[in-house]
């Protein structure tokens, strides 16, 4: 019997356990993954997020430290990884918070212009992600569609595919979660 070779059948064995499995799910959704890391990126504020190889490693590293997989089928492991994604970049950006707040840097003095573009895609990030939170309490369909939209860069159609819904439903949750945002971010 050959071995399975979609990108679901190795997500079932790597959610059995299944080390091997979960080496093939990162082998097989790999370019994937850049693909959503690198929209994500090219979309935000580059200069204060991980690159596209380092943001997909790191969010296999997690994936990896979970021990297994509790995903069905592909569109599931993509919510899940948009998920992880926009942990990874917040863990980052918190890290540079801290970082610039007294760690083991050395310090330097920089002009505004520099310290503006860094300060100012860091907060952005932080603020989104506390705003999530929020809404998370309200309506949890809504931030996944902006985690998978924002943070992974994804699109309406790729999103409804995930969540089994239509375009449209998409594009009202969309809307309705950046009023949302736009509120809590005033």
């Amino acid at each position: 019997m050959d071995a399975p070779q979609s990108l679901t059948d190795m997500l079932r064995l790597a959610r059995g356990g299944d080390a091997t499995a979960m080496k093939s799910v990162f082998e097989l959704s790999y370019h994937e993954l850049r693909g959503l890391a690198r929209s994500r990126l090219r979309k935000g504020a580059p200069n204060v997020l991980l690159g596209t190889t380092a943001l997909v490693h790191e969010a296999y590293l997690r994936f990896a430290q979970a021990g297994h997989l509790c995903v069905e089928d592909r569109q599931h492991f993509l919510k899940y990884a948009s998920h992880v994604m926009r942990s990874v970049i917040v863990d980052f950006v918190r890290e540079r918070i801290a970082q610039r707040r007294g760690g083991d840097i050395a310090h330097v003095t920089l002009n505004s212009e520099d310290i503006s573009s860094v300060a100012g895609g860091e907060q952005e990030v932080m603020q989104v992600h506390e705003a999530l939170e929020e809404l998370s309490q309200h309506d949890a369909r809504l931030v996944e569609v902006v985690e998978m939209r924002y943070f992974a860069g994804m699109t309406e159609a790729e999103i409804a595919a995930v969540l089994g819904v239509t375009e449209r439903t998409v594009r009202r949750d969309w809307q309705k979660a950046r009023l949302f945002l736009a509120e809590s971010l005033k």
